[in-house]
């Protein structure tokens, strides 16, 4: 009976494996020839999103619905091979395909788990899928991947499949790919790994939302160690290896968008250009884009401004909390209102947002989105101190949604909070227009407007340079005595108001050389400039520097800055002072490359010297820079002195109520623009002028910026005599040997101080007959120079 029994469980098995062959082959006859051909895999072109770079190599910005990063198998370190083969199929070198062995330990698996616990592809298999098939979990579906994969074996070597395998694989946060994987889980390439993060990255694959670090990290190790655990199981890794590795401490970086140094202002900008161009392409097509930043120029800008602002910040005291909320006394309710509270904010910089979970005279305790709790004492609390009083409406109490940020010291926070205010920073060369730095606000993920490129400011007295080098062409001088007095100006003059302008500290001393009133800013000789070259004149001049005269009406006001000029504009305009004349258009895409190091674009910039043209003459650059330098030296600029630099001019600009605050400076290689405002304009309040605000960030780049680069000064041109003048009344004095030998070393001689003419005095297009130009005849101090009326 038993012996019958057997015959008959035998012929059951055997029928149903002829059967299941028989199901098999005609499944096999019936899928096989509609089969997807391999092209897609033979000529392989992933979606590689765009990249833009600095000049020297820094990654600035990634543009593409994937993160791709594309590696050939030869490029791949043997870790990163035997952590995924030991995670993902240690037979992969043995199969043909298709796992048998694989497939039966899998069924056995499942069978006594009593549930689909264990699958068998191989990496074969999901390289089918990933290219070809849909994730459905039907028998169709995996049939077809089984044979497909077969088809696969048959067709490409094992290294090209796991070429394929590791370029094309998700493993979260939008990275495709393993060097993609790597960027983003570690900031830096597959090839500076290490074991430990290897096998971290290894362990993507199974469930890459699963075993996220980002997201679960405890999960992600203990998917790690299994990983570590199936290399020393396969013999990839001994003992003391797998040990070393277990323990390492991983650092998972947590940015949104993972770069070398922060640009986003800048990426934006090349995308946008590059999308005119190229259209939707650039976004799958590979193309990197090499900019003109210096990546060490840009850190210190970013730095700079955000520093900028925080200072300022301090200066006018805290706000408040951005919200409050009511915080429950059951434990568990409390925590639910905390994290639904913050989920919502994210990091600004390195401004975490926290709730104040307890207040005393002393101390401020806030809890972060993470649970940890953080102390803010001490000092800190001075910033603080009117919202720590008891005072209705104004109290720091718990529920207080905040913003706190880490000293650098081990656990000391502080209390911060998000600007209102904005800055700006651009700095470029000025012999070939390359842009070096450019930060266009605080941050872009919150305001993604540009100020460098897009805001449209009133540039105060940074303009001023530009009507002076207009009054040096009408033959005015250095030297030239012009009247400081009070001065009203009618409607028709002034624009529209009469108008009475006022010099910043109140002087009115009376006749002042054209140096001194630069060097000062004194609006009262500023406007009586202009009111003697012209409006119309200098509104025409202007030109040369690349200035728009549609937007700076021929009104007696254009002499204090009241047209419009965006930062970038500035700087290109200090430019022509800086490179002696020359109007160099700014640029800052330098080369387009495909995704096989082709050129593709290739900029042609003017460059001083060769296609770069002369606008203004050498002699007039070279006095406008000479007055700028004792700007820096002794006027509103002189605290940029403290970088300890002879060769530095520039000059401060603040426009009426102090709604924007400028600092335009240069040396002979750089010219870097600041600016401080509101986007709104409004005040930035008493007291705030372009030396108080905007300097310390120019000086916060420039500071770096020149830390390797030796002073050089700018040679005076032929046809500039030094003559030796009474410095209260700009006329010559008799020239000695030694006048004229201290006059050049130390800028001055006794009783008198050098200054600086053209060679043909006076040019043709001097002022009028009687109008003092700083040489023989002085103005009597009494009579006014260019007066409230008609000029004598």
């Amino acid at each position: 009976m038993f012996s019958k029994w057997w015959h008959y469980a035998l012929a059951l098995i055997v029928s149903l494996g002829v059967v299941g062959t028989a199901l098999a082959g005609l499944a096999a006859a019936l899928i096989y020839p509609n089969l997807p051909p391999l092209e897609a895999l033979t000529d392989y072109k992933p979606k590689l999103p765009l990249r833009v770079y600095t000049a020297d190599g820094a990654l600035i910005g990634e543009f593409g619905e994937e993160r791709r990063a594309f590696i050939a198998i030869d490029k791949v370190p043997i870790y990163m091979k035997q952590a995924i083969i030991a995670a993902e199929d240690e037979r992969f070198y043995e199969h043909g395909g298709v796992d048998t062995l694989g497939v039966l330990r899998a069924a056995v698996s499942n069978l006594v788990s009593g549930g689909a616990k264990e699958g068998a592809s191989t990496i074969t298999m999901q390289v089918a899928r990933n290219f070809f098939l849909s994730n459905e979990k039907t028998l169709t579906r995996k049939l077809s991947e089984a044979m497909l994969a077969m088809k696969i074996e048959h067709s490409l070597s094992k290294d090209k499949i796991l070429e394929l395998y590791l370029n094309q694989i998700y493993l979260g946060q939008r990275a495709y790919g393993f060097e993609a994987a790597a960027r983003t889980y570690f900031g830096k390439p597959m090839r500076e790994l290490s074991l430990a993060e290897f096998a971290m990255l290894a362990g993507l694959p199974k469930a890459p939302s699963r075993y996220n670090p980002v997201v679960n990290f405890p999960r992600a190790k203990a998917r790690q160690e299994y990983v570590l655990g199936r290399m020393r199981a396969l013999k990839f890794i001994d003992q003391p290896t797998w040990q070393a590795a277990v323990k390492q401490k991983l650092v998972i970086r947590q940015a949104r968008q993972q770069t070398d140094v922060s640009a986003d202002y800048v990426a934006e900008m090349v995308r946008q250009a590059l999308f005119e161009k190229y259209g939707e392409s650039i976004y799958s097509s590979g193309y990197k884009a090499v900019t003109t930043l210096r990546r060490a120029q840009q850190a210190a800008a970013d730095l700079a401004v955000w520093q900028g602002i925080a200072d300022y910040d301090q200066r006018h005291g805290y706000r408040g909390p951005e919200k409050e909320i009511s915080l429950p006394a059951d434990k568990a309710e409390r925590e639910t209102a905390i994290a639904s509270a913050l989920e919502d904010l994210a990091p600004v910089n390195d401004m975490q947002p926290a709730v104040v979970v307890g207040v005393t005279p002393k101390l401020i305790r806030a809890r972060l989105e993470n649970d940890t709790v953080v102390d803010i004492s001490g000092a800190s609390l001075k910033w603080v101190a009117n919202w720590m009083a008891e005072k209705k409406g104004r109290q720091l109490a718990p529920g207080a949604i905040v913003r706190v940020q880490a000293t650098g010291k081990p656990q000391q926070w502080r209390l911060a909070q998000l600007p209102e205010v904005e800055a700006a920073l651009v700095a470029l060369n000025p012999n070939d227009g390359a842009i070096t730095a450019l930060v266009g606000g605080f941050d872009f993920h919150r305001n993604k407007f540009n100020r460098v490129t897009q805001a449209w400011r009133q540039p105060g007295s940074s303009f001023k340079p530009f009507i002076y080098s207009a009054a040096l062409e009408k033959g005015y001088t250095p030297a030239t005595m012009i009247d400081n007095m009070p001065l009203t100006l009618s409607a028709e003059e002034a624009g529209g108001t009469a108008w009475e302008p006022q010099n910043y500290d109140g002087d009115t001393s009376g006749p002042v050389r054209m140096r001194t009133a630069l060097t000062k800013s004194l609006n009262l000789v500023s406007v009586r400039i202009l009111q003697g070259i012209g409006p119309n004149y200098a509104r025409d001049y202007i030109r040369r520097f690349g200035f728009d005269p549609a937007r700076h009406p021929p009104y007696l006001t254009m002499a204090l800055g009241a047209g419009s000029v965006t930062p970038l504009q500035l700087a290109a305009a200090y430019g022509v002072f800086a490179n002696g004349g020359f109007s160099v258009k700014p640029y800052l895409i330098d080369k387009v490359y495909d995704k096989d190091g082709r050129l593709l674009m290739e900029a042609k910039p003017q460059t001083v010297g060769s296609n770069a043209p002369r606008v203004i003459d050498p002699r007039n650059a070279w006095l406008m820079t000479s007055m700028m330098q004792d700007v820096v030296r002794y006027g509103t600029g002189a605290r940029a002195g403290q970088l300890g630099r002879s060769d530095i001019a520039g000059k401060t600009g603040t426009t009426n109520d102090a709604r924007d605050t400028w600092f335009a400076g240069y040396t002979p290689g750089l010219v870097a623009i600041a600016w401080m405002g509101y986007d709104q304009p409004r005040s930035l309040g008493r007291h705030e002028t372009g030396a108080q605000s905007a300097l310390p960030i120019w000086m916060g780049f420039m500071g770096p910026a020149l830390k390797n680069m030796p002073q050089q000064g700018w040679t005076m041109p032929s046809g500039i005599i030094s003559v030796n003048i009474d410095p209260n009344t700009g006329t010559r004095l008799p020239d000695t040997l030694i006048g004229e030998f201290l006059g050049h070393v130390l800028g001055t001689t006794p009783g008198g101080m050098v200054e600086h003419f053209y060679q043909e005095f006076p040019p043709p297009d001097a002022p009028p007959a009687g109008w003092s130009t700083g040489t023989e005849t002085p103005v009597e101090p009494a009579t006014p120079m260019y007066g409230t009326g008609t000029p004598p």
